[in-house]
């Protein structure tokens, strides 16, 4: 793993500072329906409902969450919506990239005096639990990144919100909080914003990994992540690079229409009971060769799981110089092959799966390869 400081100016001072992720809203064809998939596939706990019957009259959200990890599924309610025409660019993805801040105006003001384009200006919002306080700015493609303070709020989620208590409500997978979320941008953009990060939101760059770190035979791709002062949140950005086929990364722009969040990493404890739990669900993960196993040990040293539990499950494993890592991807969880997500179990490392690049970008070419868009 090759790491890369940064030559500061003199300041220790971080200028935005973050809590962590609030939430991440994904705009759906239906809300209601993802919200049941979310529970019953990933063992996600109702939360808060907003719409109709809460004074909302132009989308319908479903709030779900599991440990500190909070979604937002939302819908609109009536045609030609800008909720409805982001879902008929880029089918059901990522909106927004909610972000925990103690003064949301601080972080507005700060980061469009740095350049960011803003989104939305401060607003106070408030019911009989207080208020929140958001404002938001805009990232790649049609992503946006809102500063959620709610110091002064109570409530289940938001003002507008009510809380939404089914009787359905399965059991929790053991998924903890959002280790990291990568974004996909076009060519040659890697850079502009690994720049708009750094120069607008403080982040450092913690890795770079280039076309002979992330390749195989037929494709390659280029990847840099950024991570805020304090580490809670981590967003690696990857590009396509030159190969002899079509990447993962021109896959995903085609299918997306234009830059966005490709997946969302989640951390567990045991990712072995919970990867047992998602799948007994339905969840389906990519899968590698049974050959990865065979040098497993001598690659990465000595572990606490049984390379004989790991092999049947698929689950992927690396070392860095702080400890090792766990981690499997689930194939794509919409029509599209675009938006998936990452289980991470840590083990004292920081790195971001390095040795298993070659392995993973196989599996997803054999993917490719069978929806015939290598």
């Amino acid at each position: 793993m090759e790491t890369l400081e940064l030559v500061e100016p003199k300041t220790t001072a971080d200028f935005l500072p973050l809590n962590g992720t609030d939430y991440i809203e994904l705009y759906v064809g239906n809300a209601r329906q993802s919200a049941h998939y979310f529970q019953t596939a990933f063992g996600f706990q109702p939360v808060a409902h907003a719409g109709l019957a809460t004074g909302i009259r132009d989308r319908e959200s479903y709030v779900v969450q599991q440990g500190k990890i909070r979604l937002v599924l939302t819908s609109p309610l009536y045609g030609e919506s800008e909720i409805g025409h982001h879902i008929d660019r880029h089918g059901d993805g990522v909106r927004v990239v909610a972000l925990w801040v103690d003064n949301a105006t601080h972080a507005f003001d700060e980061t469009v005096r740095r350049g960011a384009r803003v989104y939305m200006e401060p607003t106070r919002c408030q019911d009989s639990h207080g208020y929140v306080i958001r404002s938001g700015i805009h990232a790649y493609g049609d992503t946006l990144h809102v500063f959620v303070e709610r110091n002064n709020y109570d409530g289940v989620f938001l003002p507008g919100y009510e809380p939404w208590t089914p009787a359905y409500q399965p059991s929790d997978a053991g998924l903890n909080y959002v280790d990291h979320m990568v974004g996909n941008v076009g060519w040659h953009e890697m850079n502009h914003w690994m720049d708009f990060y750094h120069d607008v939101m403080g982040f450092q760059q913690l890795v770079s990994f280039d076309d002979k770190d992330i390749s195989t035979e037929y494709t390659a791709l280029m990847s840099k992540v950024m991570s805020n002062g304090n580490g809670r949140v981590k967003f690696p950005i990857n590009e396509p690079a030159e190969g002899k086929k079509k990447s993962q990364i021109e896959e995903y722009l085609d299918f997306y229409g234009g830059p966005g969040i490709q997946h969302i990493a989640v951390a567990t404890d045991n990712i072995v009971e919970t990867v047992l739990t998602l799948r007994d669900r339905g969840v389906e993960f990519l899968t590698v060769p049974d050959a990865y196993y065979d040098d497993l040990a001598d690659r990465i040293g000595q572990i606490d799981e049984e390379i004989a539990t790991l092999r049947p499950l698929g689950i992927l494993a690396d070392r860095d110089e702080e400890g090792y890592l766990l981690q499997i991807f689930t194939k794509p969880i919409c029509p599209r092959p675009t938006l998936f997500f990452e289980i991470i179990q840590r083990k004292g490392a920081k790195s971001f799966g390095k040795g298993n690049f070659k392995a993973l970008f196989e599996a997803i070419e054999r993917e490719q390869e069978l929806r015939g868009t290598l």
